[in-house]
């Protein structure tokens, strides 16, 4: 068995077996395991999908949320343990890989993403 098979092998059993499909753009849930001292709870970490970067186990997620006014973003593994479950509140429609330009933003401007349409129209 050659070393790259080997990997892939290792890889396979760290999966996550509930994996949510979101894309750049969507509003998402993250619900997160904290642990503080010997007791465990589970923390929502809620916003927008800014950018999605890597593949296979290191691909990880960037979340950007408005806080007292102030911009949060957390970067999550998407295969970690620790992320218990990944909900998709909407879908986005944006046309870029990476929404770093949200950054510079304020107010509802900084979570201005345009809501995907459901219906085609003929």
């Amino acid at each position: 068995m050659n070393k790259g098979a080997l990997f892939d092998k290792i890889e396979a059993e760290q999966f996550r077996k509930d994996s949510a499909k979101f894309n750049v753009g969507d509003s998402v849930r993250v619900h997160t395991k904290v642990v503080e001292g010997d007791k465990e709870r589970i923390q929502v970490f809620a916003g927008v999908v800014i950018g999605v970067r890597g593949r296979g186990l290191n691909q990880t997620f960037t979340v950007r949320r408005i806080s007292y006014g102030e911009g949060v973003e957390r970067i999550f593994p998407t295969h970690s343990p620790r992320v218990e479950k990944i909900e998709v509140e909407r879908q986005g429609k944006v046309r870029r890989a990476k929404l770093t330009y949200l950054r510079g933003r304020i107010g509802k401007g900084a979570m201005a993403v345009k809501e995907k349409d459901t219906q085609k129209t003929a």
